[in-house]
C-alpha cells in the first residue's frame, strides 16, 4: 500500500512542487497552509490535491491553533507529515503527536545556524561551505535527528541572496529524496538513530555528494 503523505506550508511551496515532481503520484494526500495566500495551494490544486487553509490568526494561543491542526491531518490518515516552508514553531504536543514521522527542512549544515538568517550567518563566520539538512522534527528548534545534507562551496563573490539561491537547488534535491525514502519503508527513526537501508547513519546524516 501507498505511503500518505501531509504537506505543511506558508509560502510560495516550492519545495512541495520539487516532492510532487519527484514522488510517487498520489503519495501526497493533502496540503495545509496556516496562510490563504500562500502560492503552495495553488500548486497543490493545479496537481489535483486536497488543500485546506487554517489561519492561526483565529485561534487563542498556540496550542488550540495545534490541536486544530492534529484533527485536520488526521482525517487523512497519514504516513508522514512534511514542513515545507511552514513558518510556525510548533507545540510539544504536536510534535510528540507525529513523533518518528515529521520532517523539516534547514537551510544550513545543521546543527549550525539553527534558527533564522543562515545564509548571512554563514558569511559573517567565514565558512567554507554551507547547505542544508533534513531531519526528523523533535521539541528541540532545530534539532532533532538528521537525514541528509547536501553541502555547496561558499565563493568570494557571494552574498546571502546568491548563497540561497544554491541552497534552494539543493533543498529540492534532498528533500524529495528523503520523503521517497520514509515512503519506501528505507528510513525509520529509533532510539538509537535514523536507519536508512538497515544501516545507522551517522549522526551528521547521509551526505549527498555534489
Amino acid at each position: 500500500m501507498s505511503a500518505r503523505v501531509v504537506v505543511l506550508i506558508s509560502g510560495s511551496g516550492s519545495n512541495l512542487q520539487a516532492i510532487l515532481d519527484k514522488i510517487e503520484a498520489g503519495q501526497v494526500v493533502a496540503v495545509i497552509s496556516n496562510r490563504a495566500d500562500a502560492f503552495g495551494l495553488k500548486r497543490a490544486e493545479l496537481a489535483g490535491i486536497p488543500s485546506q487553509i487554517l489561519d492561526h490568526k483565529g485561534f487563542s494561543d498556540r496550542l488550540s491553533f495545534d490541536q486544530a491542526m492534529m484533527q485536520a491531518i488526521d482525517t487523512y490518515q497519514p504516513d508522514l507529515v512534511v514542513l515545507a516552508g511552514f513558518m510556525r514553531i510548533l507545540s510539544p504536543e504536536f510534535v510528540q503527536h507525529y513523533s518518528g514521522r515529521l520532517f523539516n527542512i534547514h537551510p544550513s549544515l545543521l546543527p549550525l545556524y539553527k534558527g533564522m538568517h543562515t545564509h548571512q550567518r554563514a558569511l559573517d563566520a567565514g565558512d567554507l561551505e554551507h547547505g542544508c539538512s533534513v531531519h526528523f522534527v523533535t521539541e528541540e528548534l532545530d534539532g532533532g535527528p538528521l537525514v541528509i545534507q547536501a553541502k555547496t562551496p561558499i565563493l568570494t563573490s557571494d552574498d546571502a541572496a546568491s548563497l540561497q539561491e544554491r541552497v534552494h537547488s539543493l533543498e529540492h534535491i534532498i528533500y524529495p529524496l528523503a520523503v521517497d525514502w520514509f515512503c519506501a519503508g528505507r528510513l525509520r527513526l529509533t532510539a538509537e538513530g535514523v536507519w536508512l537501508d538497515d544501516q545507522l547513519l551517522p549522526a551528521s546524516g547521509f551526505q549527498l555528494e555534489p
